[in-house]
């Protein structure tokens, strides 16, 4: 694999690390509703929730209260990390 390629597949896969960790405080913080509706909760929000809508409109809550999008969304995220090493593989 072309170091270059490498490089690029390893900071796209540490800023989606970074992107996982994200939406996993948001998801606690959910549990937490003066912190969800602080201004941090506001803008961990505005980062998280564009991405999670498309999946929340695709799996509905479980019973009306069970949200299982997160965690699909975790695994779309590591499929992209796969993903991106793989591309850099084949053409590296």
């Amino acid at each position: 694999m072309s170091i270059v390629l490498f490089w690029i597949a390893t900071i796209l896969s540490e800023a989606l690390n970074i992107y996982k960790w994200i939406l996993f405080i948001y998801i606690l913080m959910s549990w937490l509703p003066n912190l969800a509706n602080s201004s941090v909760g506001a803008l961990f929000a505005r980062v998280c929730e564009p991405f999670l809508a498309p999946f929340r409109r695709i799996i509905p809550p479980i019973g009306g209260v069970i949200d299982i999008s997160p965690m699909i969304a975790f695994l779309a995220l590591w499929f992209a990390q796969v993903g991106i090493f793989s591309i850099a593989a084949i053409f590296g």
